[in-house]
């Protein structure tokens, strides 16, 4: 049985080790891009390879894209390679923002057409605090051959953003917290506010106060409460760049409700076009 959406500290405690499963470190930080890495050299979950958000899960930005567009699939599949990860892993990811960055990891490997790939529940943080082993040494990794089966139906461009608008036939979200949806901060794009007519569900209303997901009936019963009639499928998920949008696309998926999509350059790439249109408040 593979694991596809959430796998708990127990359960990959056992699999330390494993020569079947891939651990993957993806912490990662915008204020300060290298501390993610500095914090792996320093540990670790034992095993674990280190992918980075900019480097590693990105390709380069342009005028005209987000802050993080999807990576080039080859190149991407390229690493995974390198990284031991093969159709016959299970790969584990993992971050100290409780999925916030590791997320982004999960969806790029669906997107490849890798489906055995789950978050750990909680997180390095949960990790530290059960005392579970960490490591500064590198791991010994055997490189593999990942052939990427591309399936870009899990992702739309901004066209399809505004012809969805448009049509009024789907429900596009954004997951970035509220006080940015709204337009009153904004720390880290250029233009405050939303795209007219996304409704906001913050990332972080997928977990309890544990740092943890919400079992799969209460995020089943969080995201029924908004999408109503809307089927799964017709749902567009956005953030920032791209990323933690992917956090949604993931609760969604252990709740049962499969089938939303990636706005893959959610509001940075909206806003790089200033015609489009920007709106504030609720």
């Amino acid at each position: 049985m593979i694991l596809t959406t959430l796998v708990d500290t127990e359960t990959l405690s056992r699999h330390v080790g494993d020569p079947r499963w891939v651990v993957v470190d993806c912490r990662f930080a915008l204020t300060d891009p290298g501390a993610g890495r500095r914090a792996y050299e320093a540990q670790h979950i034992p095993g674990a390879r280190y992918a980075h958000l900019e480097e590693d899960l990105s390709s380069p930005v342009t005028p005209v894209s987000g802050r993080h567009p999807l990576p080039y699939p080859n190149a991407l599949a390229e690493k995974l390679g390198r990284w031991g990860i093969d159709k016959t892993k299970q790969v584990l990811v993992y971050d100290d923002t409780f999925g916030a960055m590791a997320s982004r990891l999960w969806w790029l490997l669906r997107w490849l057409g890798h489906e055995a790939v789950a978050l750990l529940d909680g997180g390095f943080p949960k990790w530290q605090r059960e005392k579970r082993p960490v490591t500064p040494e590198l791991p010994r990794i055997q490189p593999a051959q990942f052939h990427p089966t591309i399936d870009n139906a899990l992702w739309v461009d901004t066209g399809h953003v505004e012809e969805m608008l448009r049509a009024k036939n789907g429900l596009l979200v954004d997951a970035r917290g509220d006080e940015r949806y709204r337009g009153e901060i904004e720390t880290i794009d250029k233009v405050a506010g939303h795209i007219p007519g996304a409704v906001n569900m913050p990332y972080e209303d997928n977990l309890d106060f544990s740092g943890e997901f919400m079992s799969d009936e209460a995020l089943r019963e969080h995201y029924l409460a908004v999408l109503k009639d809307v089927a799964p499928d017709k749902v567009v998920q956005m953030c920032g760049s791209g990323v933690t949008a992917c956090h949604n696309i993931l609760a969604m998926e252990h709740a049962g409700l499969a089938g939303s999509r990636l706005y893959a350059g959610s509001w940075s790439e909206w806003i790089a076009d200033a015609s489009r249109p920007v709106a504030k408040g609720e």
